[in-house]
Formats: C-alpha cells, structure tokens, sequence
C-alpha cells in the first residue's frame, strides 16, 4: 500500500492558510477580550459612580419626596434605567420586566449591601432581547438598609458595536485573506520549483548527465542552494571526466608494454625466432615491458593510497639537509655517467616532521626528472634555506629543455606528460608528480614550479619547520 505524502508546495499552503485561520480566530477572541474590557467593564464602572453620586446626596433617616424627585429628574437625563426603592423588596414589583427578587437581591448580596458594597447584575433579558447590566448600590442609615438605587441599562452586542465598522472591515478582511492565499499560493511555488529542478537535475546526474544548471532567481538560502548545488554538479562532472581519462590513461599506458609482451611471446612460441641470440634478445624485451607495467600499478597503488589519505605517514623530526644529501648519494653514477655536475646549498639546521620515506620519494622523484631532462654537460642546483620562523623552502634548478609555459598549470596532474613520446621511451610512468604532490600535500606543504622553454626548470618546495616550536 502506497503511502501518501504532501509535497513542498502542499505543506506550505497548509502552514499558510493554517496561519491564516489562526489570525482570524484569534482576531475574533481578540474584539471580545476588548468588547469585555473596554465595554462592559466600562458601562458597569459607569453605572456605579453614577449610583454613588446619587447616593451621596443621601444624610440618612426616611428618603423624602423631595430626593426622589430629584432622582426623577436625573433619571429622565441619564441614559441608564433609575430606580430607587425604600423597600429592595420592592424591587422587582418596580422592573418593567418580570424577575424574581430572590435572583436578584440573594442573602449575599443582601449581606453586601448591608456593609456598604455595591452589587452588579448581568443577565439576558428576552424583552430586551440582549443583555442587561444592573447595579444596586445600598442607602444606608447606620447599619439599617433604607433603601436601594438600581440602575440598569441594555449592553449593545459586539455585533451592534461592530456594525459599522463590518460593513468596511469584512470585505476588506475577505480580500486581504483572499491576496494572502494567492501570495502564498505564489510564494509556495517561487520556493518549491528550485526545489524540484534540483530533485530532476539530480535524477539526471544519477544517470550520467551533469550537463544541466539550475537557474538561480534569487539570493536567499534556496537561490544559494541551486548555486551550490551547480557548483557540486559540475565539481561531479569533473571528476566523473578525471576518471574516465584516468581509465582511458591506464588503458593506453598498459596497453602498449602488453602488446609487446604478447606479440614477443607468441614469437618465441611459435618458432619464429630461430637463434638463441634472438630468443634472450626477445625475453628482454618482454621483462622490460613487464616491469614497467609493475611500475605503473606499484605507482597507481601508491597514489590510490595518498590520495584516499589512508596511508599511515610515519611523521618523526627529521635534519631535512640529511635527508637530501642521503638521496643524492645513489645518483652519483648516473651524474657521472651524463656529466652532469650537482651544486648544493643546504641549511644544516632546519627540522622538519616529516615521513622519511615519503620525502625521500618526494627528492627522488624530482631530482629522477632534472637528470632525465638536463642534457649532458648541464648543472642542477639544489638549495634548502629557512624562508620565515616556521617555513622552509627547498628550491631544485635545472638547465634541461625547459616547459612550455601554457603547460606549467598542468604539471602534478595523473598521467600528465609535457612530451610524451619521450618520456615512455625512457620508462616513466606520468605519476611521479602526481604522486609528489600528494605527499607535499600530505606533509601542509605547497609546490610550486617556475620553468623557461629551453632555459630549464625550477621546482620549489615549502615545508613547515619545527624550529619555531623547538626555540619556544
């Protein structure tokens, strides 16, 4: 059974004219909070100053004519109903509506009176047909009840105050609710349909399309989210490009070294070679390839492993200058032997922390790349100095053939060759400097590379130092 859901747009209309009822209700209990406070407490505060004005002309002993006249009179002026009664059992006989007198004056309220207090009525009068609002406020001689004033007067309905007023307001409140509901309709859809082209770019990119942008109307926190989420498709397709080509690199570079090693061996197989001279000549062959290939997976395993950065890096202080002279020690016949001299300037007191095999990768790699590119008769130059308190610089020179300029920014990428052909000739496998990179990376450090076609190449290496920390 399938579940069902709201969608965005649904929630949101929901909340809105939710919102909208609750404004209304509470608009509603609002006006008869105020109709409470501001009316009715008004017209009882009213009547009983109005009550204890009269009664204040009141010395005790029996109410004469003359003070009942006088009430007449003011009665005929006042807007509320005046009664005044010698008896309080009279009163009701006084009412122009029916009432019992035990409802209106109970033992309570007589024992109020009594003390001096002012009594208040409210009830529903079907004469009247509305609520009616009574005071009885006391006259007394001494501590003898001569006699009461009641005044009373119909309350106007919340409807009746507010008639006036609904004729203006209830339209105005059908529009206003009516605007806000399409608003919110409007608004409900302005922030959903973002919302849904991400949902179909993403069905898209699920299945190998990441071609699509979303339009960014806005600059709040969804236009900022199509905004991200641009940038993460494209950030998707450049690395769903960087495997491809990284499967199409693998695929180009292994492919050559296993055709010489099937086509040399299907040779030997089938007779073709016919001396033994030929045969040891094609077994070399076949070995060589073969090792180039392990160089390739040993250097893919390698930098899998750096870039995933899962390799434990075995970071301890290090004489970072011991470490270069140690590395150069085992390229001394290869400098021999392409006459090539090496000058150095190393800075005997910079400490690094730092994983001794991975820097020694690091210099044997570049150091592996100056030799292969300086002709014979060139120089290479290796310098390590102290740059600030807390970083160190290790700069490599050579006088090789240089690179192309509009090539430098893509140097340390995976299977990157600035000549190709010669290089696979000479056996690399395009991964030492990707490889190097990670590792300098790994360490918080930077490369850098500064070359001039035909003038050679400068790699430049920063490093944090531990001398700062040691000195403090």
């Amino acid at each position: 059974m399938r579940r069902w859901s709201m969608t965005l747009v649904q929630k949101i209309w929901l909340t809105m004219s939710l919102g909208v009822i609750v404004t209304i209700s509470f608009s509603y209990f609002l006006s008869h909070y105020f109709y409470q406070k501001l009316y009715v407490d008004n017209v009882e505060k009213t009547l009983i100053e109005e009550g204890k004005n009269l009664a204040s002309d009141y010395h005790g002993g029996p109410i004469t004519d003359e003070y009942r006249q006088k009430v007449e009179w003011y009665n005929e002026k006042s807007t509320a109903e005046i009664l005044l009664v010698s008896n309080p059992r009279e009163l009701s006989a006084c009412l122009p509506f029916d009432i019992d007198y035990d409802s209106l004056i109970n033992e309570e309220d007589r024992a109020k009176l009594l003390k001096g207090e002012v009594v208040t009525k409210t009830g529903f009068e079907e004469r009247f047909g509305r609520q009616i609002m009574g005071v009885i406020v006391p006259l007394l001689d001494e501590q003898r009840l001569e006699g009461v004033f009641y005044l009373y007067i119909p309350l106007a309905s919340i409807q009746e105050i507010t008639t006036e007023v609904a004729y203006i307001w209830i339209p105005i409140a059908f529009a206003f609710v009516f605007i806000l509901l399409i608003a919110g309709k409007m608004m409900a859809d302005r922030i959903a349909n973002p919302l849904k082209e991400m949902e179909a770019v993403a069905y898209k990119m699920a299945h190998g399309d990441y071609k699509t942008e979303i339009p960014i109307c806005s600059n709040d926190e969804v236009g900022r989210l199509a905004k991200a989420f641009n940038i993460m498709a494209k950030a998707i397709a450049e690395e769903d490009m960087r495997k491809k080509e990284f499967l199409a690199n693998v695929s180009h570079e292994l492919r050559t070294p296993l055709s010489y090693v099937k086509g040399y061996s299907e040779a030997i197989l089938e007779g073709v070679v016919q001396t033994k001279q030929s045969e040891q000549k094609y077994v070399k062959l076949i070995h060589r390839e073969a090792s180039r290939m392990e160089r390739l997976v040993h250097d893919l395993l390698d930098l899998a492993q750096l870039e995933g950065e899962i390799y434990p890096l075995q970071k301890i202080p290090l004489a970072f200058s011991q470490v270069i002279e140690d590395t150069l020690e085992k390229y001394e016949p290869f400098l021999q032997e392409k006459n090539i001299s090496l000058t150095t300037e190393l800075n005997p007191e910079i400490i690094i922390e730092a994983d001794y095999d991975r820097i020694e990768q690091v210099i044997h790699n570049i150091v592996d790349n100056a030799i292969r590119y300086t002709p014979a008769g060139g120089n290479i130059h290796i310098q390590l100095e102290q740059i600030n308190e807390h970083d160190c610089r290790l700069i490599i020179s050579d006088t090789g053939k240089g690179i192309p300029k509009e090539k430098l920014p893509f140097l340390g990428e995976r299977f990157f060759r600035v000549d190709k052909a010669r290089t696979r000739s000479e056996g690399g496998t395009g991964l030492g400097l990707a490889i190097t990179k990670q590792i300098i990376h790994l360490h918080r450090g930077r490369l850098h590379f500064k070359s001039e076609e035909g003038k050679g190449t400068t790699v430049v290496i920063e490093l944090p130092t531990l001398n700062g920390e040691l000195e403090e």
